[in-house]
């Protein structure tokens, strides 16, 4: 018989023989092109980009490489330790801000990596600000303002208080000021206009500086959130900025895992913990290599589909640790062989997909995808 559905990922040649039990592939083409789109939609707005978590678990050193090509000079990381990591992969000329901040007595740490932090309270300010004396120069920071998400950010209170002591701030080379939205991914919410409004009050009380607000989903919501510089994140990598309405972005990530095995089991037997699933007739059972070890979340079970070219096939079961198992009794008999690949991301079913399967958001699927996979990057 003639297979006419094998799915194979991109450059099938170069595959490890089975080395791993699934494929990531990494399109930096159209992570390039979703940065070109966004960048686009900013006039006169410098665009960054937000690579913590290793690039939404991509690979911060080849996504951060790839943007700079194409011209991005602002990076943002979580932690200190990215931000070392990070540097190491970047030219010089490349700003790395740390959003959260610094833990007290890690100051001279962030100064020698040549890395900015974003300061988020009194207390890292303060700390800043007198390594600063000790050093003898200015150091370049961003500060944070609270405008309603109660996470990070200098609270009203706080702002007063820097407000009365403004010499507070002294040593310090103000970035930007910047805030951060809870609801942009629903662009009707009205906290959206009452977090703008408060961003606003709260950085004319402070010294002169450029603003950044707009995060992926904040581009999208007009110019009055976007100041002077964007920091997109997940839609660089092909989550959908505004869920529910179509997708702009291209899709990054593809993932092919290898079928283990597969068998025919009768009407009445069970399949994996809990007997979760049972066959209702005769029905034939692939097993794949890729569990909630990898990122395929348990909750995926519930309602999660893989393909085999345009044939989608209902997860069987839960998602174990380090297997699934699929129901492939619509394939012809022969199609699938230990070794073959199943599409669990690509053409078929894009991240958000997933996540809707597992009854989550689309960041949480990609920063959730393992590193026993075998990583592929496109150019």
């Amino acid at each position: 018989m003639v297979r006419t559905a094998r799915v194979q990922p991109l450059f099938d040649d170069q595959l490890e023989p089975g080395a791993a039990g699934a494929v990531l592939t990494i399109d930096l083409a159209a992570l390039v092109a979703n940065y070109r789109f966004l960048r686009n939609r900013l006039v006169g707005v410098e665009c960054a980009a937000v690579v913590k978590a290793d690039a939404y678990g991509l690979g911060a050193a080849r996504v951060a490489a790839a943007l700079f090509r194409d011209g991005c000079r602002q990076f943002f990381v979580a932690h200190l330790n990215e931000g070392i990591d990070l540097r190491a992969a970047l030219p010089d000329e490349a700003e790395i801000f740390v959003l959260n901040g610094l833990m007290p007595g890690a100051e001279a740490l962030c100064l020698e990596a040549r890395l900015t932090p974003v300061l988020n309270s009194l207390a890292q300010i303060d700390g800043w600000t007198g390594l600063s004396r000790r050093v003898g120069r200015a150091l370049p920071a961003i500060l944070q303002v609270d405008s309603g998400m109660a996470r990070l950010g200098l609270s009203p209170a706080e702002v007063d208080r820097l407000v009365q002591d403004p010499a507070r701030l002294g040593g310090i080379g103000l970035r930007a000021v910047m805030s951060h939205l809870a609801c942009a991914d629903e662009p009707d919410h009205p906290a959206n206009q009452a977090q703008l409004a408060q961003f606003e009050a709260q950085r004319r009380r402070l010294p002169p500086a450029p603003a950044s607000f707009a995060n992926s989903s904040g581009i999208f919501l007009g110019a009055d959130y976007h100041f002077d510089l964007a920091r997109p994140g997940a839609a660089l990598y092909g989550v959908a900025p505004v869920p529910g309405a179509p997708n702009p972005m291209r899709a990054v990530v593809r993932l092919d895992a290898r079928v283990i095995q597969t068998r025919e089991i009768a009407a009445g037997d069970a399949v994996g913990y809990g007997y979760a699933f049972t066959a209702s007739a005769p029905t034939r059972i692939a097993t794949l290599s890729v569990g909630y070890a990898d990122g395929w979340l348990r909750s995926v079970g519930r309602a999660g589909i893989a393909y085999v070219g345009d044939r989608a096939l209902p997860i069987a079961g839960r998602v174990s640790m380090d297997s699934l198992t699929l129901d492939i009794s619509t394939l012809p008999a022969d199609m699938l062989k230990p070794g073959d690949f199943v599409e669990l991301l690509g053409p078929h079913q894009r991240v958000d997909d997933v996540a809707a399967a597992a009854g989550t958001i689309g960041y949480e699927i990609l920063t959730s995808l393992g590193g026993r996979y075998q990583r592929r990057y496109l150019d």
